[in-house]
């Protein structure tokens, strides 16, 4: 994936024209969007999708005879069925509609973990994860006496892969990482790390947020047991997103939320559940989401994701190159194997100030610790400047935003 590549080949024109936001301007000036891995923007056609949905079919679905329940019942699991295809579920059972990464994570460690989880087991993450995959452990932890234990991550950005065997012992129930950082951008070997977890009977959970706009993920061929998606980060809808669980371990679980939908018959006796994946999907979902999290998938698709692939990592490579022409500046995290997420300081300039005076010329990054607080830290950081690039980003505005980045700097030094 990371071979060099001369030019970039992709004649993305087209696709700049699906971005309806993408036209207007900030200040005065075109907006250049470069922060994709916080949210990344709607194609016209995911926002056409749902504007259908709520014009002609808006109905709640499942629990109607009449003919619009009908239609937006098969909607919703017309966009199930082409999600569990997306990424490779055995079956659409498999397939579970949550808010996002931080429900479906959520739900695994409350709703799998919990029941599993005695005092003296472990939980092994890394320390570059999302505070969505550090927090929900930590909390499950605290409620079964379970120990959490974190894989390192060396300078250059990538996991300290030596350190994984040696932390997968006996003990060990669960591990749990991001398929790519969002802070970094690292694409971790995930199916290396999954067949490690696999020898010693460890459940292992993904957290593919940052993955699903810029890889074409098979959970399969990886051979995760949880996969955990978000819809607003792959140019669907906010709220939106899914779990994909084996079925043998779905089935198995206890629902995580109680109510409408998750039940077979209820008496002030008992209640029996209802099959998979309704078990836990209680309440009204979010329909118009799930459509538009579907037509989401279906635009990316039709782009072709090795297209996809291909531009981005040409947008990398220039945008490495020009970054390291700014005086003062550090890339944070080089690791050879990347999507195109960059992060970098600039000695002396505060990151919140550097995004704040190049908004006014109209470029949109982000500042922060990106909700890894730990990764930053770890790197003696308090906040990184980042770049996050996606399919509609061009070298033109690379090669724009390095003038504005030292103009910056000039002022800020």
């Amino acid at each position: 994936m990371n071979a060099v590549i001369q030019k970039d080949t992709i004649n993305n024109g087209a696709w700049r024209e699906d971005f309806p936001t993408l036209q207007r301007t900030v200040h005065g000036k075109p907006l250049v969007y470069f922060d994709t891995a916080a949210t990344a923007q709607r194609p016209r056609q995911v926002l056409d999708a749902m504007d259908q949905f709520y014009r002609l079919h808006n109905a709640n679905v499942h629990r109607g005879v009449h003919s619009l329940s009908g239609e937006a019942t098969d909607l919703f699991e017309q966009a199930r069925q082409l999600l569990a295809r997306y990424i490779n579920a055995a079956s659409e059972r498999e397939v579970i509609f949550t808010r996002g990464t931080t429900e479906s994570v959520n739900l695994v460690a409350q709703a799998y973990a919990r029941p599993l989880l005695r005092p003296g087991d472990q939980v092994v993450i890394t320390h570059m994860e999302h505070h969505s995959n550090i927090v929900p452990w930590q909390m499950v932890c605290e409620q079964t006496g379970a120990e959490l234990k974190v894989i390192p991550v060396l300078d250059d950005g990538q996991l300290d892969m030596q350190a994984v065997p040696d932390l997968l012992t006996d003990n060990t129930k669960i591990l749990a990482l991001a398929h790519v950082s969002n802070a970094l951008g690292t694409i971790n070997p995930v199916e290396q790390i999954c067949r490690l977890a696999r020898e010693r009977n460890i459940t292992t959970l993904l957290d593919g947020a940052q993955a699903m706009p810029h890889l074409k993920v098979d959970v399969q061929a990886i051979d995760c047991d949880f996969y955990t998606v978000s819809g607003h980060k792959m140019y669907g809808p906010t709220g939106s997103g899914i779990l994909y669980g084996r079925e043998a371990i779905l089935d198995a679980m206890q629902p995580w939320q109680g109510g409408g939908e998750m039940i077979r018959t209820v008496t002030f006796e008992e209640t029996t559940y209802n099959d998979l994946p309704a078990k836990f999907e209680a309440g009204t979902p979010n329909i118009a989401g799930a459509i538009g999290l579907g037509a989401a998938a279906d635009y990316l698709q039709t782009l072709g994701l090795n297209n996809i692939a291909a531009h981005e990592q040409v947008l990398l490579q220039h945008a490495t190159g020009c970054l390291k022409q700014v005086e003062g500046l550090r890339i944070i995290g080089e690791a050879p194997d990347k999507a195109s997420v960059i992060s970098f300081a600039v000695d002396g300039v505060h990151p919140h100030d550097l995004g704040t005076i190049v908004d006014h010329d109209g470029f949109a990054i982000r500042t922060g610790h990106h909700c890894a607080m730990p990764l930053i830290k770890r790197f003696g950081l308090p906040a990184t400047a980042r770049v996050s690039l996606g399919l509609y980003n061009t070298i033109e505005e690379l090669d724009a935003f390095v003038p504005a980045l030292q103009k910056a700097c000039r002022m800020l030094l």
